[in-house]
């Protein structure tokens, strides 16, 4: 006897039906006034505000050596105080050496209590930055004063110092030592 077998129809896949989702709205964004930035002062506990001391004429430059940078700003008005990253001058570079070298262009043109001198040093070593600052200095003097430019180049003080640490290349264990070589 033969059986029969009999197949069944295979299912059909459901059909794809697209949903739509509800379109998201965005919540409105609402632009208030900017406030001016106010501080208060520590010993009066008095607001003044800060958009003075922004509108204060300074002479900027950047100083480099190395792979160290220094941005110099030099303000004409307010307390004569050195800041460097804003630490005071005499914390940050702790050796009598790199305090001279910085403040050289300033004694030089016999302006040390003439300016209030601010900072910013990034990279390098502490003596590439007290040179990198030293340039930085100089370069903000000249563009005080053109005339102190002759006296500040005679002394070195306004060349960039371009010499840097050599690349390592491949095969080599720095920049020019070779692996050691024995014949036996």
């Amino acid at each position: 006897m033969a059986e029969t077998i009999e197949k069944k129809p295979a299912a059909k896949p459901a059909a794809k039906v697209a949903v739509k989702k509800p379109a998201a709205s965005k919540p409105a964004v609402i632009k208030k006034p900017a406030a001016k930035p106010v501080t208060v002062a520590p010993a009066t506990g008095a607001l003044k505000e800060t958009a003075a001391k922004k509108t204060e004429k300074y002479y900027e430059a950047v100083g480099r050596r190395k792979t160290a940078t220094a941005r110099v700003r030099l303000y004409t008005k307010g307390d004569k105080e050195f800041m460097v990253n804003g630490h005071p001058f005499g914390l940050y570079f702790k050796g009598a050496e790199f305090k001279n070298v910085v403040e050289s262009p300033l004694v030089k043109m016999n302006c040390t209590d003439r300016f209030r001198v601010t900072a910013i040093v990034k990279g390098g070593g502490v003596n590439a930055q007290a040179e990198a600052l030293r340039h930085g200095i100089t370069r903000a003097l000249v563009l005080f004063n053109a005339d102190f430019k002759k006296r500040l180049k005679k002394s070195g003080y306004l060349t960039r110092d371009s010499r840097m640490k050599e690349r390592k290349k491949p095969g080599l264990k720095k920049a020019r030592r070779a692996p050691q070589w024995a014949k036996r």
